[in-house]
């Protein structure tokens, strides 16, 4: 009889978790689902009230006209070009600041983790304006505008519209959430055991090589969720994007204009709903397709990660 409730027990406790991931499932899946069927419905489709899900006449007119209006392929390339190389730059750039706040002790040390923690803080948005006009002035220390007021010349950089509005931030790790990057860093590496760094040290290895060869290999963990959090969050970067650049925009700020970029990917046929709905739908579908495929591989190496570090909850 025990025996008897302990199965229906588990019977039931089998059902609910299977009903709670197959809901959880659903709501995670949905706004994919919706994307692929729309974008592949014709304009017929999109208006027959009897069309849900599966098109009765599924085409690929909305893919090519989405390619064609966004400039997919040049679009790709400047998210490569500008937001992806940044994203590279930040994931370094972030290991060594929060590795030098987590393990060494200087003079400035409290007045830079409390930056840091601005830097999480204070929203892009309202120091925008500033770092404008930095970037249309662009000087090192006061020192070019300095030999421009004694010679009569303007010597400072214009970087707006260039890979360097993006670049520099990365590098210096001040870029799109490099204050939060740094946080997961640093409180990684505040938990490894200090006597990895004391043996390396032992064995005549300096900070570097020591961060190198001993720290980094064994921050797979952090690294892959920077990594994730990062790609991520640059690819999907349209404010930046659309306040330093004037062309070549990445493929986040061309989606965000494909309704106005349609007009000449349309010549001159009428914008109605029937007609724009499905081309965004399929915008949407060629940004998010790389992100997916992109989550998918890196999730394999997170979870092995986990495993390999002997990690535990």
């Amino acid at each position: 009889m025990k025996n008897a409730k302990s199965r229906a027990a588990s019977i039931l406790g089998n059902i609910a978790r299977y009903v709670f991931l197959l809901a959880f499932s659903y709501i995670l899946l949905y706004p994919l689902i919706f994307m692929i069927s729309n974008s592949l419905k014709s304009p017929a489709d999109f208006y027959d009230p009897t069309v849900e899900w599966v098109p009765k006449n599924a085409v690929t007119t909305n893919l090519q006209l989405a390619i064609q209006a966004m400039d997919f392929g040049g679009a790709i390339k400047n998210t490569f070009l500008y937001e992806m190389v940044a994203a590279l730059l930040e994931i370094v750039s972030c290991a060594v600041a929060a590795y030098g706040l987590a393990r060494f002790k200087f003079k400035g040390k409290n007045l830079l983790n409390a930056v840091m923690l601005l830097t999480i803080l204070v929203p892009t948005t309202m120091i925008i304006i500033p770092s404008y006009i930095n970037f249309r002035y662009l000087d090192i220390f006061g020192i070019l505008g300095l030999i421009g007021k004694l010679t009569g010349s303007e010597l400072r950089l214009n970087v707006l519209n260039t890979g360097w509005v993006m670049w520099l931030p990365s590098l210096f790790a001040v870029g799109l959430k490099g204050g939060l990057f740094i946080y997961i860093y640093k409180q990684f590496f505040q938990g490894l055991p200090k006597e990895f760094e004391e043996a390396a040290w032992i064995d005549g290895a300096g900070p570097i090589k020591t961060f190198l060869k001993v720290i980094v290999p064994a921050s797979t963990v952090p690294i892959i969720t920077v990594t994730m959090f990062a790609v991520v969050w640059h690819w999907n970067d349209y404010y930046l994007a659309q306040m330093y650049l004037s062309s070549n925009f990445p493929v986040s700020v061309q989606l965000a204009n494909i309704e106005s970029l349609l007009g000449s990917a349309l010549h001159g046929t009428e914008m109605t709903q029937t007609v724009t709905a499905p081309v965004i739908m399929a915008g949407c579908l060629l940004t998010v397709t790389p992100l997916i495929i992109f989550y998918i591989v890196l999730q394999r190496r997170f979870i092995a990660s986990i495993a390999n570090s002997g990690i535990v909850g």
